[in-house]
């Protein structure tokens, strides 16, 4: 089910540059919000350097940029550092915020179903308000462009 026109959930999890991030700390900025499997996987891997090389456009821009999965701040750190990204990623390890997006759930892997996180981006106005909802990212190394071209025109 598609977000777009709600209000975003409100969250308050810890990043990887030592802090606590909240929505309220982004009121009046549009911020990207894009939740995925696991660091350090091919998929996530291909998707966050697709993200690092775009960030500088959406900086210019004022648009804040956030990764989001269950992993830990250490794993964070060497995703971080092993390819050079220049963006906050959150620990969500119990999910909580990841359901609220509805980036959490039943999905299908390999033919089989499963639960986990389900890749997945939000991009929310200025207002708090959810403009875009991507519910589920299929091909994870195109999806940072798509982003790139909804925010720009690009």
């Amino acid at each position: 089910m598609s977000l777009e026109g709600a209000k975003a959930p409100r969250f308050s999890l810890e990043g990887s540059d030592g802090k606590r991030h909240s929505l309220d700390e982004y009121r009046g900025k549009t911020v990207v919000i894009y939740f995925y499997p696991k660091d350090n996987t091919p998929g996530c891997t291909k998707e966050a350097c697709g993200f690092r090389d775009s960030y500088r456009r959406l900086l210019d821009r004022g648009i804040v940029l956030l990764g989001v999965s269950k992993d830990s701040i250490p794993s964070h750190a060497r995703f971080i550092g092993g390819h050079g990204l220049p963006f906050v990623l959150l620990s969500d390890p119990d999910a909580a915020m990841m359901q609220a997006y509805e980036a959490y759930g039943e999905k299908v892997m390999y033919g089989k179903k499963t639960v986990g996180t389900i890749r997945s981006t939000v991009v929310i106005g200025p207002d708090g308000v959810v403009r875009k909802h991507w519910t589920r990212v299929a091909k994870a190394e195109q999806h940072p462009a798509q982003v790139l071209e909804y925010l720009t025109g690009e």
